[in-house]
């Protein structure tokens, strides 16, 4: 068996099928591997089929307040820089938090992104994730960098949260966008682990990275249900240590 074969059969045994449409956060340290990110892309790829879409993050929130969405490089893992370069692929408009996708459904997942004045709000590839079956899939323990359940925090306003405002000058027109700062507050988002079972959570490996694959459905239900019960689940107090 060739190690894409390998990989393709990991993926499908973790839940992965045909015209799936999947958010991949990946870490390429964890997959101790010597494929290249395009490979790895390609198994992703051939696993969800043409009928499939596949998103990634390309977050530039390190970058500044300008953001171009031709330009502006993804500051967040080697996979997605990758992929934001690779043909056919779009790239939502949001100055810190814009999704590439590629695939059936990439241009309806990203083209209302622009309409949001916040980064991870209702018209973002996050948010709309649940409206397509969508899956978020995890290459590597870094389920604390669930992007998505910003999109949470972003519904129920939870007290962490200092509302801020700021500019940003974005494919050449300066725009306000509303955030929140969770200063003194440290995000713990690997705990959705805990609030989900399976089917709606499934565990395996690709390559030597431990991965995961969540229906985002059952995420939004069970994180807005927990949220509302306890507003800081999801956070522990980093204060005494800033």
């Amino acid at each position: 068996m060739t190690e894409s074969e390998l990989y393709r059969r990991q993926l499908s045994e973790l839940g992965l099928s045909g015209g799936d449409v999947v958010m991949v956060h990946s870490s390429m340290k964890a997959l101790g591997t010597k494929r290249t990110p395009e490979e790895i892309i390609g198994d992703i790829e051939a696993v969800i089929g043409e009928e499939g879409t596949l998103l990634m993050p390309a977050l530039t929130y390190e970058n500044g307040s300008v953001f171009d969405s031709e330009k502006s490089e993804p500051c967040v893992g080697l996979m997605a820089k990758t992929f934001w370069r690779m043909p056919n692929v779009l790239r939502s408009v949001n100055p810190t938090h814009s999704v590439c996708a590629r695939g059936k459904l990439a241009r309806a997942l990203t083209v209302g992104h622009v309409m949001d004045d916040t980064a991870v709000g209702v018209h973002s590839p996050f948010m709309l994730l649940p409206c397509y079956k969508g899956k978020i899939l995890f290459i590597g323990e870094i389920l604390n960098a669930c992007t998505f359940m910003h999109g949470i925090e972003e519904i129920l306003r939870p007290p962490y949260i200092r509302p801020t405002e700021k500019y940003f000058t974005v494919n050449g027109e300066k725009r306000a966008y509303r955030g929140g700062d969770a200063f003194g507050w440290g995000s713990e988002f690997q705990r959705i682990e805990w609030i989900l079972e399976e089917p709606d959570i499934r565990r395996g490996q690709v390559g030597e990275a431990k991965a995961y694959l969540i229906d985002s459905r059952a995420l939004l239900a069970a994180a807005l249900f927990k949220m509302r019960a306890d507003p800081y689940c999801f956070v522990t107090d980093i204060s005494p240590w800033i």
